[in-house]
């Protein structure tokens, strides 16, 4: 359909987190650096942003960064009892999970140290941590990074979230969690000329060079979607499709406009 119209390869911008078409704002290179150094120094880290920020792509951007000695565990339900959270833990380091919490505790011991002397190394990602359901699975997460040796933690925690996440754990009731973490980090929206350079860059990884949203475009989209990397992809697809059916390139503002009353989003 619109792909041949427009000379694209691939959807540009698709619903999946591929980190391929991670464009990287300064925010998000710090983001990304930050998780990075967090993984190399075992540090316990928050990143936190808004709904579509970019938080899930930039964990599958470091996911594929990182080498074969890395061992991350992505948790993307995080609705999960003190019991739930070590067995799962455990199953994807690939144990099997034994019965009770004390067992549990010395089998995921076991495990963290097994990869430490095999020279590798636990990264444990909570994405939408924000849901964890309650006080006693975010203690369990706390003391996982007890889990040490004198001068190292053999297990690094990365909590991804909504800007939620950042003011629970600062309540006086998560203040032991709280104080452990040692990198944090907020994702804030993109600006218009930020907006510009993520449409085009989703456009050229699939395959388009020429410019396809003419800049008063850009400036709607950027203005209904405040910014937000998912919405932006929400209105750009939209206005794809009903660009192809009135056979417009490039993209102008009117079409925009009309997505955006389809789509219930007002300017910002």
């Amino acid at each position: 359909m619109y792909r041949e119209f427009y000379q694209l390869q691939e959807k540009p911008f698709g619903k999946t987190p591929d980190p391929r078409f991670l464009y990287l704002s300064a925010q998000h290179q710090e983001a990304l650096a930050r998780l990075r150094f967090a993984v190399e120094e075992r540090e316990f880290m928050v990143l936190t942003g808004e709904i579509g920020s970019g938080k899930t792509t930039l964990s599958r951007a470091l996911m594929d960064a990182v080498g074969p000695e890395i061992k991350v565990v992505l948790l993307i339900n995080p609705r999960l009892s003190p019991l739930q959270l070590l067995r799962s833990l455990i199953q994807s380091l690939g144990g099997e999970p034994r019965a009770n919490r004390t067992d549990l505790w010395e089998q995921l011991s076991d495990l963290l140290f097994e990869l430490f002397e095999a020279g590798k190394q636990a990264v444990l990602i909570v994405d939408e941590a924000q849901l964890i359901p309650e006080k006693a699975t975010l203690d369990e997460l706390r003391l996982i990074t007890n889990f040490q040796l004198d001068d190292m933690n053999l297990l690094t925690l990365i909590l991804l979230g909504q800007p939620e996440l950042r003011e629970r754990l600062r309540r006086p009731g998560y203040r032991a969690l709280f104080q452990r973490v040692g990198l944090r980090y907020h994702l804030g929206p993109l600006d218009r000329e930020e907006t510009g350079k993520y449409l085009r860059h989703r456009l050229k990884v699939a395959g388009r060079t020429q410019e396809l949203f003419t800049p008063e475009a850009v400036g709607k989209i950027h203005s209904y979607s405040a910014g937000i990397p998912r919405l932006i992809n929400n209105l750009a697809a939209s206005a794809l499709l009903e660009g192809f059916g009135r056979e417009q390139d490039p993209i102008g503002p009117e079409i925009i406009e009309d997505i955006a009353r389809e789509l219930e989003l007002k300017e910002a």
